[in-house]
């Protein structure tokens, strides 16, 4: 559904040229949830601004629907934009217009009747959970109504795409959890892609399909959530999976559990294949040794489970040896170093 050809977007600023996208290909299907996760400044919002035509590629194809965007018309642009909804971080809502006056504004500028105003408001109104907040202006409602209400106006034009641009990013944690569950719930009841951007795993994890990761303008790694979470190859993944997790060892930690633990010590990553085994203690028992679950956790990624524990093993080296090995047959397994932690 949408496509990106090795993308370019280069910016003038001071007499220099900053690269905001650097030959970026990735393809979005349609119905899927996809994010784009990255730092201040990676080039996420440049990247989803190309889209919709906010902003033009400076080389490189943007592919929307079959369509070649640079190369339309600007009839045709208006018509996909139509096609196209958006949620912003600062809710953009109108705070001369009430509640319905928000959700009806995109459906008056497209010359609908009163009657397919009235009654596609009422729908949406329902649909997000604020039919009671119709009559009200935004400085009554709290953050995460305010979103509401913008979802509610991006879905009024029955849009195909729905960009997300740190759509959660203002909204506490219980909030943020009630607004991804509605952007689930737009996508799998009413069909619509939606491209979120985001510097918040958390938000990546609990709704998204796939995703990539951008640093400086590029896309350094992508592939479906369950795969960049259980197993990130760059540097930047890497640091925002641990950030969630909290899966890396502090020196300080590392010094305690050397200091507390004469074992061997090693990390044990569990996949969904293997998760809901009792891998560690069939295997322990089998070699008689010990074992002790130090630090760690399971986390579920899309109804799939992932484990990742500091474990230390007791025993002789000989029978240690053995564990290490045969668990290496069903999960990973690595000593855990300074270097590594």
């Amino acid at each position: 559904m949408i496509t990106f050809d090795r993308v370019n977007k280069v910016f003038g600023f001071e007499g220099r040229e900053v690269h905001a996208v650097k030959d970026v290909s990735l393809t979005i299907h349609q119905g899927e949830i996809f994010g784009i996760v990255g730092f201040s400044g990676a080039g996420k919002s440049t990247l989803l601004r190309l889209v919709n035509q906010l902003e033009r590629p400076t080389s490189g194809k943007v592919i929307v629907n079959g369509l070649e965007i640079s190369s339309i018309s600007q009839q045709e642009l208006r018509k996909l934009r139509r096609r196209i909804g958006m949620i912003f971080q600062s809710f953009n809502l109108f705070n001369s217009r009430t509640v319905y006056g928000n959700v009806a504004y995109p459906l008056k500028l497209a010359k609908k009747s009163k009657k397919e105003v009235d009654d596609r408001v009422k729908e949406l109104l329902r649909f997000v959970g604020l039919e009671d907040k119709a009559g009200q202006y935004p400085e009554q409602l709290s953050g995460g109504q305010k979103q509401r209400v913008g979802i509610a106006r991006a879905l009024a034009t029955s849009p195909e795409i729905l960009i997300c641009d740190e759509a959660t990013s203002a909204l506490d944690p219980e909030t943020t959890e009630e607004i991804l569950h509605l952007l689930k719930k737009v996508n799998e009841e009413y069909n619509i892609t939606i491209l979120l951007i985001t510097h918040e795993m958390n938000v990546v994890r609990r709704i998204c399909d796939r995703m990539a990761v951008m640093e400086k303008g590029q896309v350094i790694e992508q592939g479906s959530v369950y795969e960049i979470f259980t197993n990130p190859k760059s540097k930047t993944a890497k640091n925002f999976v641990s950030s969630l997790l909290n899966d890396k060892l502090s020196p300080k930690l590392l010094e305690r559990i050397r200091r507390d633990h004469s074992g061997r010590i090693y990390r044990v990553i569990f996949t969904r294949d293997n998760s809901s085994e009792p891998i560690l203690s069939l295997v322990a028992q089998k070699y008689q040794i010990v074992f002790s679950i130090l630090y760690g956790s399971i986390h579920e990624f899309q109804d799939r489970l992932f484990g990742n524990l500091i474990v230390e093993f007791r025993g002789s080296d000989v029978e240690v040896d053995r564990v290490v090995e045969e668990l290496k047959t069903m999960v990973e397994v690595r000593e855990v170093t300074e270097h590594e932690s």
